[in-house]
């Protein structure tokens, strides 16, 4: 049984929420007042922003340029087509952008899976890089949905705590830094979502036939959840708008099923401890159930950990004769594709486990030409005769 998004849409008077959630305080207010008391500096949005409407009513802006892109460890170690595609959309589109060099790791993954750290060394870390994109007038966009999730944490401690805020100038003294939060923080996800109708308007490749399901991260819309984006044009306002909308602005046969609220299976500790529970989850919880519900083409979703384990666990499942065996990307690389990205040397789809290829030919894009093209530069690089992907020259 196939279920149309459709299906699941409320009207739009829905998307109010309670009264008890609309007293919520802003923590932006809250942050400009610890500033005006000399506590913090604030890092402020000053270039042009599209404003969105988060799950309880707060307007949140997200800026569309001059952004330093907090760039996720997974993304670079295991899916460097993640990180590409969101640069040569963001290039596509004319906005320039800092791609830094003196980025740590959130360390969100010690804090979530081990719980060995203390929370003044979170918070410092997050502030360093904090500080870091504000010196160089760049604001901060996060890749990663857990480093996401984790900053938002911290911004609320250091504004409930005076003795961490105290305790993290002293950290950022040592280092000759300012303790610094940006006005807004900004998942990538937003800024596709945000500008989703001028990613679509630089559409050249047709994706009406693609069958999407989406599976949202827990860490993007369950942490903090007040911050997240809710649209009343996405499901309602019932969830999460971030890919979906995307997805739907681009042309998509999006398509729900039951378990849309299950995490990925990756969980942190388990995915360290109990693998084959994460590779169970993953397949039984959500692949099996999307194929029998909505059978997609694709899964969709914005976060490292979960384009990881919803991909690479298939490969046991599949072994088992389960009902596996669909392709996984990120909304990034989805949205490149549509563009007109290649699916090597941008969107670096090889890299993937699961069969990606049966969704490039709906998209009419022919795999193995760019597979050649893609081959023929890496000799290129190989001989020295090259020493970069020219981004600019991959336009198919």
């Amino acid at each position: 049984m196939t279920i149309p998004i459709e299906a699941l849409k409320r009207k739009k008077e829905h998307f109010e929420r309670g009264e008890d959630r609309r007293a919520l305080a802003d923590p932006r207010a809250e942050l400009l007042a610890l500033e005006e008391q000399g506590e913090l500096v604030v890092q402020k949005i000053d270039r042009e922003a599209v404003t969105v409407p988060t799950k309880y009513g707060r307007a949140k802006r997200i800026q569309k340029a001059h952004l330093w892109h907090h760039k996720s460890c997974g993304q670079c170690g295991h899916i460097p087509g993640y990180s590409t595609s969101i640069f040569w959309v963001m290039r596509k589109l004319g906005y320039d952008y800092h791609d830094p060099r003196d980025q740590t790791s959130c360390t969100a993954w010690n804090y979530y899976a081990s719980a060995t750290s203390n929370m003044a060394a979170q918070a410092a870390v997050a502030v360093r890089n904090f500080a870091a994109a504000n010196e160089t007038g760049y604001f901060p966009l996060i890749h990663c949905g857990t480093s996401y999730g984790h900053y938002k944490e911290v911004r609320e401690e250091l504004i409930r705590h005076p003795e961490l805020r105290a305790e993290v100038r002293a950290i950022m003294a040592k280092l000759g830094k300012q303790l610094v939060l940006p006005e807004e923080i900004v998942h990538y996800s937003e800024w596709f979502h945000a500008l989703r109708h001028e990613i679509a308007a630089r559409q050249v490749r047709d994706v009406s036939q693609v069958k999407v399901t989406v599976h949202p991260a827990c860490h993007y819309y369950k942490l903090v959840e007040g911050d997240a984006i809710y649209d009343p044009d996405v499901y309602g306002g019932q969830r999460t708008a971030v890919v979906t909308g995307l997805a739907q602005a681009l042309g998509a046969d999006v398509r729900t099923y039951s378990t849309w609220f299950d995490c990925c299976g990756f969980g942190f500790r388990h995915i360290l401890v109990q693998r084959g529970f994460t590779r169970s989850f993953a397949t039984l919880r959500k692949i099996e159930v999307m194929k029998e519900e909505a059978d997609p083409d694709v899964v969709l979703t914005h976060d490292t950990g979960c384009v990881t384990t919803l991909d690479k666990s298939q490969f046991a499942a599949k072994a088992h004769e389960r009902n596996v065996g669909v392709g996984v990307m990120s909304e990034a690389q989805f949205a490149a594709l549509a563009m007109g990205a290649h699916p090597y040397k941008v969107c670096q789809l090889h890299w993937h486990s699961a069969d990606y290829r049966p969704v490039l030919e709906k998209m009419g894009i022919d795999w193995e030409k760019a597979w050649a093209e893609f081959q023929a530069d890496v000799k290129r690089l190989e001989s020295g005769e090259k020493r970069f992907l020219d981004w600019d020259d991959v336009d198919g």
